[in-house]
């Protein structure tokens, strides 16, 4: 009989790693989109010397969540403090296990006094959505709005928002034109409005490559007419869409580690959560990718210090994880880092696609690498020993480097020289994403995060660099 829901998928596996290190579902997809605009250099670049429109639409979820409870679910859920959470502010949200281990994060908009929007990817919205509905919350009302389909091979897709970022260092002026005139520049992650083509669109306060950005959505019927507005007024100042190919990369400069494997496939406190979740949901068919193998799931499990959220923890609420994460000592755990990866070794790699006798190293995807929905390449020291993980890895063209975020042992300097262990044991695994391949240590320097210096001394976003406002 086929699994109904995540617990008993695991059970007819055997073993969660073997699973996951498995699954057919292929590659991670940043859905509808086009994969290019113009190539995904010049997109890259765009972001770091002129303007760009990312097309945040479909690739995340939207859950709403309306009442006066709604707020008791996001503190009883968070690792964050919601005492200083007005309307019209935006807010990281991370949410822990009862083990205090991270299981995503995202961006949580209050939006009217009793009306909340997490956006972000599903193990958050999971989460979100199953304690709303079983932990008691009487005045709470949750609706979801799905990411769109993976491979809609042609079929309508509709979101009930559409989301847009325009940013760089001249998207003020593409804002301020399509605003037909000045615009207050708020605080981060505060929230307004602003006119687009007659159209009332709300607005964040964003913000990259050292200059103001916004972050605007509405009702996804008026997509394609903001999309084009902005785009028109933008060619002026340089503006350039960027697609689905080159989006994902921005993060490898500005240090946020998207996919971290959500740590709910054990223990006894989530064994409710695995049996609502279901069997062909995010958690049972996402892809675990890369070096680093062990039989036991939760080696793969990370705190929030090791993922850069350790000045989000606030103890002073109850939420789950908060026993677990009381008793950690900060100065125990990894830290997040940007590998920089040794452009010698990384020739190596391509060069085997045109060695008909030599060995054949995992494909390094360009801008991005990654092969799984969570991705864990070993990082080891002069010695061979495991000091961390290599988890979001690609190139940059602003940095003609390639780069991998990574979390190290509080030990390993910044400075120090690493190997990333590139490619799967033994061939590789069956996934669909992963081609018979050899195994490579490629040397990388332990380097800060984020990596541009543009973003390290100006870029204020908490959900990259630790801002707590």
């Amino acid at each position: 009989m086929a699994p109904q829901n995540l617990q008993q998928a695991l059970d007819q596996a055997g073993n969660a790693v073997d699973m996951l290190r498995n699954s057919q579902i292929g590659s991670y997809i940043y859905p509808v989109v086009p994969a290019d605009f113009q190539n995904w250099i010049k997109e890259q670049r765009a972001w770091r010397e002129t303007a760009v429109l990312y097309d945040q639409s479909h690739h995340m979820d939207n859950v709403f969540l309306k009442g006066s409870d709604a707020i008791k679910l996001i503190s009883d859920t968070a690792i964050n403090s919601v005492a200083n959470f007005a309307v019209n502010k935006a807010k990281q949200y991370v949410p822990t296990t009862a083990s205090g281990h991270v299981i995503g994060d995202g961006i949580l908009f209050r939006e009217a006094e009793e009306e909340y929007v997490y956006v972000g990817r599903s193990p958050a919205s999971n989460w979100l959505m199953y304690h709303g509905e079983t932990g008691g919350y009487s005045n709470l009302d949750v609706e979801v709005d799905r990411r769109s389909p993976s491979r809609p091979y042609g079929h309508a897709v509709s979101r009930q928002y559409y989301r847009f970022q325009i940013q760089g260092p001249r998207a003020w002026d593409v804002i301020e034109k399509v605003n037909g005139g000045p615009l207050e520049q708020l605080r981060f992650f505060n929230m307004s409005t602003m006119t687009i083509a007659g159209k009332n669109v709300r607005t964040l306060r964003h913000g990259m490559a050292g200059a103001p950005g916004l972050e605007i959505w509405g009702p996804y019927e008026d997509h394609d007419l903001i999309r084009d507005t902005i785009v028109e007024a933008g060619a002026e100042f340089g503006l350039v869409p960027v697609g689905s190919r080159a989006y994902p990369s921005n993060t490898l400069e500005s240090g946020w580690i998207p996919s971290p494997l959500p740590a709910i496939y054990s223990g006894a406190e989530e064994a409710a959560y695995r049996s609502w979740l279901p069997a062909d949901g995010y958690e049972a068919t996402g892809t675990l990718a890369g070096s680093f193998v062990s039989d036991d799931i939760s080696d793969y499990y990370l705190t929030p210090w090791e993922l850069g959220y350790g000045s989000f923890v606030k103890f002073d609420h109850d939420f789950i994880g908060r026993d677990a994460l009381e008793k950690i000592d900060p100065a125990t755990q990894r830290r997040k880092v940007t590998l920089e990866w040794n452009a010698e070794d990384l020739t190596k790699i391509f060069g085997s696609l045109f060695d008909v006798d030599g060995p054949n190293y995992k494909f390094f995807d360009l801008p991005l690498a990654n092969y799984g929905s969570a991705n864990y390449d070993s990082v080891v020291d002069a010695d061979g020993n495991n000091v961390g993980f290599s988890m979001f890895t690609g190139y940059s063209s602003n940095e003609r480097r390639g780069l991998s975020l990574a979390t190290v042992n509080p030990d390993v300097p910044e400075g120090a020289e690493v190997k990333v262990v590139w490619g799967e044991p033994g061939g590789g695994t069956s996934k669909a994403s992963v081609e018979k391949h050899d195994q490579i240590e490629v040397r990388a320097v332990v380097s800060p995060v984020p990596f541009s210096s543009v973003a390290r001394e100006t870029y204020q976003g908490g959900w990259r660099t630790g801002y707590t406002d």
